[in-house]
């Protein structure tokens, strides 16, 4: 599983809605396209895309199908999040700079308008 496919496939708008709603129950085309006011043929053109991206599956009940999300999938993305927030907590902000070689002036350049504004609101400025 690749959580680019992934969050490509989920980067519709819709999509993401009928994955939101196959999160909370299963669904044959038919009914997300009553709940989302949309076409059959598009629902069927986006369930596509999620069952491409491995997000999902089909369970047949006579000339319906009923999609699901996989739980491998569900599972995948929610440990790839937890892992970025992880990160997210450990970094030390202060020391997260840019570091970047190519940079010619500082950070935070204070032009001569902002030091008017600045005097202005009685705030101490420096250059």
């Amino acid at each position: 599983m690749e959580l680019t496919v992934m969050l490509k496939a989920l980067g519709d708008p819709t999509r993401l809605k009928i994955y939101q709603s196959l999160l909370e129950r299963k669904h044959c085309v038919r009914s997300l396209s009553k709940k989302l006011g949309i076409t059959e043929s598009a629902v069927s053109q986006h369930m596509k895309i999620l069952r491409e991206a491995d997000m999902v599956y089909g369970e047949k009940y006579g000339y319906h199908t009923h999609y699901l999300p996989k739980q491998e999938a569900v599972d995948f993305m929610n440990a790839c999040f937890r892992s970025m927030k992880h990160q997210s907590e450990t970094v030390d902000r202060d020391m997260a700079t840019c570091q970047c070689e190519f940079r010619k002036e500082p950070l935070q350049r204070i032009n001569s308008n902002d030091k008017e504004r600045c005097k202005q609101q009685k705030k101490n400025c420096k250059d």
